[in-house]
């Protein structure tokens, strides 16, 4: 059995792994759901809320 360090680091990368892929399937979806350009707007007046 690998030491609990190896094991929680593994798991941090898993999760973040997993993290990235279910933010590019929901950015699939609402491309598909709205079209390009609403997406585009969507994702402009995101970044521009915080900032």
């Amino acid at each position: 059995m690998p030491p609990l360090k190896a094991r929680a680091a593994s798991a941090i990368v898993w999760g973040a792994a997993v993290l990235g892929a279910m933010a590019v399937a929901a950015a699939a979806v609402l491309w598909m759901y709205y079209g390009t350009t609403v997406f585009f707007e969507m994702i402009t007046a995101g970044i521009a809320a915080c900032f």
